[in-house]
């Protein structure tokens, strides 16, 4: 768990702010509830700088499940205890299991048709650009913090998962006491 934030701009949402606020990034994440939830977190709402997100959003990472799902976990904790996880987790998860599951109805009816084809590529393509987006704002700080170590740390991890594929896990085990051991070595 990670211990509240001093240096947030603003004060701490309520859960009910915690449960809106996760509802807004699940009815506006499709194909990607990353991207909104970053920017409802840190630049609309300003719950979390950048740096603060894109911690708590590498714990996420670590643990098994899906990322944006534990990080609402991670989050809804770190400003609600288990009462913000919870609401945070329901906000998130309740609007998208209703979608799916009336979309699920209708695809079993009209899952032929050439046009769902092509309207469903479209939909790909934009949520592709929107985690491309994504990833350029969360690499954005380790860059300016004029530091050699994160960049090059990030690009490691890169070869090693997309270029010479290895397994997440094994980069997981490699990386992570690196890390830990350079950001405790770091006055």
């Amino acid at each position: 768990m990670l211990p509240p934030a001093v240096s947030s701009p603003v004060k701490q949402p309520s859960l009910t702010e915690l449960f809106v606020g996760f509802v807004g990034v699940s009815l506006s994440g499709f194909g990607g509830a990353l991207p909104w939830a970053r920017r409802m977190i840190v630049e609309r709402k300003q719950w979390m700088t950048a740096e603060e997100f894109n911690e708590a959003f590498s714990l996420a990472q670590f643990l098994p499940g899906p990322n944006v799902v534990n990080f609402s976990v991670v989050f809804g904790t770190r400003f609600g205890g288990a009462a913000g996880a919870a609401v945070a987790l329901a906000g998130l998860m309740g609007p998208p299991v209703l979608i799916v599951t009336a979309i699920a109805i209708f695809y079993s009816y009209y899952g032929d048709l050439a046009a769902l084809g092509r309207i469903l590529a479209g939909i790909s393509a934009a949520a592709v650009g929107l985690l491309i987006a994504t990833v350029a704002k969360m690499a954005w700080p380790l860059f300016r913090t004029g530091s050699i170590i994160a960049p090059v740390l990030a690009a490691i991890g890169f070869v090693a998962i997309a270029l010479l594929h290895v397994p997440l896990p094994w980069v997981i085990v490699v990386l992570a006491p690196v890390s830990v051991a350079i950001a405790w070595m770091r006055p």
